[in-house]
């Protein structure tokens, strides 16, 4: 959504006025606000309703993170599983 707002405001720009308009964006104002808001808004849509939402959230965020996090040990791991099995004369 915040994609399709962002493309509607530039669609109209010329090219030479698209970093101008980009520029205010990148401020630490800016952001500030926009995550404050963003806040705001997730508080007032699962907190003040006791919605369960959040605990999903929360369950599938720390997931999705620990995977990344054991990704590069895991690619590691099967790389080294690959290359002793090209040594040792393996199906792979």
């Amino acid at each position: 959504m915040a994609m399709r707002k962002f493309y509607s405001e530039i669609r109209g720009l010329k090219v030479s006025e698209v970093p101008s308009h980009v520029k205010p964006m990148l401020s630490i104002d800016f952001v500030k606000n926009a995550v404050k808001k963003g806040l705001d808004n997730y508080h007032a849509k699962y907190i003040q309703t006791s919605s369960i939402d959040p605990l999903y959230h929360v369950c599938f965020g720390g997931m999705i993170f620990s995977y990344l996090v054991a990704l590069p040990e895991e690619r590691r791991h099967l790389e080294h599983q690959q290359q002793h099995a090209k040594e040792h004369g393996g199906a792979h």
